[in-house]
């Protein structure tokens, strides 16, 4: 079977790698097609909302990888959820948001008769809304009962980016003890992913990074498994 091109598109340069480390882990054969828009973070975060004219620049990524030979696409930008389902419409292809494979799999650890308490930590502020709204839609979807505790981390993103990442993922691990009490904890950005093994070491409850997960979830999605 060849192996399919999977187009990777992404808001900011600091998910690139963490995606590619996990298709190294998990799907090595897939051809991947890295395309970047970092002003697409930048305008989000100015227009402190999602605009209709933010959309259609998704939509025309998304065709233009298309065009280009994808046969998947995964977004590893988290702000975007509405834009990412007009992709999905537009193209007709496997298209995978990033933090719905994680979302099922913190989901799958809910207990009947019990409400399952979830903590979000953001390092990019303008995600905590879509993906809180995106996961409580997904849980009702569900019929499951969640708690759902979200806190921003400031500075680690710029931290990271200007090379900074023993801070960056200190910031992070310290931040897993000022939620309240979870069932499972989830790492909003791409980039966070690093910081995973040092923000287990500080909770108790599982932690969750979406990388690995969104791999996973395409290649089943797209019967590579």
């Amino acid at each position: 079977m060849t192996p399919p091109r999977i187009a990777l598109i992404h808001a900011t340069a600091l998910a690139m790698t963490p995606i590619t480390e996990a298709f190294a882990r998990h799907w090595p054969s897939a051809h991947c097609q890295h395309l970047l828009d970092d002003t697409l973070s930048r305008d989000r975060a100015s227009a402190g909302e999602l605009t209709e004219a933010m959309v259609q620049r998704f939509v025309d990524l998304a065709l233009y990888t298309q065009r280009a030979g994808a046969q998947g696409i995964l977004f590893t930008c988290s702000a975007f959820g509405p834009a990412i389902e007009r992709t999905a419409q537009a193209t007709g292809l496997p298209t995978l948001k990033p933090n719905e494979a994680m979302f099922e799999d913190a989901l799958a650890m809910a207990q009947p008769g019990r409400v399952l308490r979830i903590g979000l930590l953001a390092t990019f502020a303008a995600s905590i809304e879509a993906m809180s709204q995106e996961l409580m839609a997904l849980a009702q979807s569900r019929d499951i009962a969640i708690e759902l505790a979200t806190g921003f981390v400031p500075e680690a993103m710029q931290d990271l980016a200007e090379g900074r990442a023993d801070m960056h993922h200190q910031k992070i691990a310290a931040a897993v003890p000022q939620l309240p009490p979870c069932d499972v904890v989830m790492l909003a950005q791409f980039s966070m992913a690093a910081a995973q093994p040092l923000a287990q070491q500080h909770s108790t409850a599982p932690v969750l990074s979406s990388p690995d997960c969104a791999v996973l979830a395409l290649m089943k999605r797209m019967h590579h498994v």
